[in-house]
């Protein structure tokens, strides 16, 4: 991979998996549903995935400036939604979300878990205008287990709210929720604090049950002057698999620390899927227009054995 842009990333002494999308989509796909209901139906409803946006390579061609192209080469992952959205304190509309899923398996002696990209995020070049506060939120977590737990740490970027600026990090955390409360008064198979992207009851400012803001949190991400001009800009996000809990995040120039112990809602382990390790990266709109996130590179790395 000699385009590969390793000078902006920090790996854990053993490389999982180094992602240029240059030579493909490396696995990532979109997030869709179980198909075990009669008739190879989805298992519930109450979230649609089958209209959420596309996962794609992109060469970043937009309407005035052409082909943009990625940090390194030619072509990126485009995580896009659909020109959808519900307000900041309902749940999320049918479309008004892409995610995208790389699906592996924790290697054995793992301790910590690093998850390195570089990225940029745009809304739809199709009206004249600075269109940033049109993307509410983007953001990152993992879906782990181990034999006792499923758990998802992560971090979004809520951008804005109503059409007005927020720019300031949280990361997911532990909630009070019941099954039923999280998952929209829904019996099903989903546990609080299982998919913090779209479950779990959501205030007006754009945080839900789940999230917990970063106490210096705010960040001004560079956007650059148009809808069509990319600045790809480093995120790295280290988990500690031992203790379950949050040891670093940094993104650009910035570090953010979390409070001690923080960690995510550790809900019971599913069954069938212990050693999970899937990382999700999530873009969502604010307003009826479409809005994406750009992965240029994903690189995937781990601590094993004694802590060093």
């Amino acid at each position: 991979m000699t385009s590969f842009p390793s000078g902006f990333f920090d790996p854990l002494p053993r490389i999982l998996v180094a992602d240029d999308f240059d030579h493909g989509m490396s696995g990532w796909l979109d997030l869709r549903p179980n198909f075990v209901a009669p008739g190879f139906r989805e298992h519930s409803s109450d979230i649609d995935l089958i209209h959420w946006g596309p996962t794609m390579l992109s060469s970043a061609t937009f309407a005035f400036g052409g082909t943009h192209g990625s940090a390194s080469g030619t072509y990126s992952l485009k995580i896009s939604s659909r020109a959808a959205a519900a307000p900041a304190d309902q749940p999320p509309a049918a479309g008004s979300m892409g995610l995208a899923i790389k699906r592996l398996a924790v290697p054995g002696d793992a301790r910590r878990l690093r998850i390195e990209a570089l990225l940029a995020y745009k809304v739809e070049q199709d009206r004249p205008g600075l269109g940033v506060d049109d993307l509410r939120a983007f953001g990152m977590f993992v879906d782990l287990q181990d034999d006792e737990h499923r758990y998802m740490p992560g971090v979004r970027y809520v951008n804005a709210v109503g059409g007005e600026a927020v720019r300031r990090w949280q990361y997911y955390s532990p909630t009070d929720a019941t099954d039923e409360e999280w998952s929209y008064g829904a019996d099903g198979w989903h546990k609080a604090g299982v998919d913090p992207q779209w479950f779990g009851e959501r205030g007006p400012d754009g945080s839900t049950v789940a999230t917990t803001w970063f106490e210096d949190g705010e960040q001004h991400l560079i956007y650059n002057e148009s809808d069509d001009k990319l600045n790809w800009t480093p995120f790295s996000l280290t988990v500690d698999l031992v203790n379950r809990s949050y040891e670093e995040f940094r993104v650009g120039g910035r570090s953010f620390r979390f409070p001690d112990g923080a960690h995510p809602t550790l809900a019971p382990a599913y069954n069938d899927i212990e050693g999970l390790l899937n990382p999700v990266f999530f873009v969502e709109a604010d307003t009826d227009r479409r809005v994406s996130l750009f992965l240029d590179s994903v690189l995937i790395s781990v601590e094993r054995g004694e802590a060093a």
